[in-house]
């Protein structure tokens, strides 16, 4: 069982890794709507490639499926989870799942709008 950065272990079977979508995997410079998604971000889709082969899950946690989003949008959770998996299987190769939420299973999350804090204490890690 792979420890994590908190004081407790994720038994493997949960365990998984989340990558953000828009401006993190994929370039993303507004207006495109829900379900056309930008060109790949080539490091971050190597890095996916070589945690699944390596084992991990990776999940693709995105806004695109918040409530708010999908009803401004006016578009249908499907719709927006399909154009991403189709997106995922054309450039990595598989299917991911898509989420718009953590679990206590989230050992990480790459994110351009994520700010790390210390546990317990709400400092920055860093700057």
């Amino acid at each position: 069982m792979k420890k994590i950065h908190r004081k407790y272990s994720i038994d493997p079977v949960y365990r998984w890794i989340g990558v953000d979508l828009d401006e993190t995997l994929a370039e993303y410079n507004g207006g495109f709507g829900l379900l056309v998604i930008g060109k790949p971000i080539p490091k971050m889709v190597n890095r996916i490639k070589k945690w699944l082969e390596a084992g991990e899950e990776v999940k693709i946690v995105t806004a695109r499926l918040g409530k708010a989003t999908l009803q401004v949008c006016n578009e249908r959770e499907e719709n927006v989870v399909k154009a991403i998996q189709d997106w995922t299987e054309e450039h990595i190769g598989e299917r991911l799942e898509v989420t718009c939420e953590k679990d206590i299973g989230m050992v990480e999350l790459w994110d351009d709008r994520a700010i790390q804090v210390l546990p317990n204490k709400g400092d920055r890690v860093c700057r």
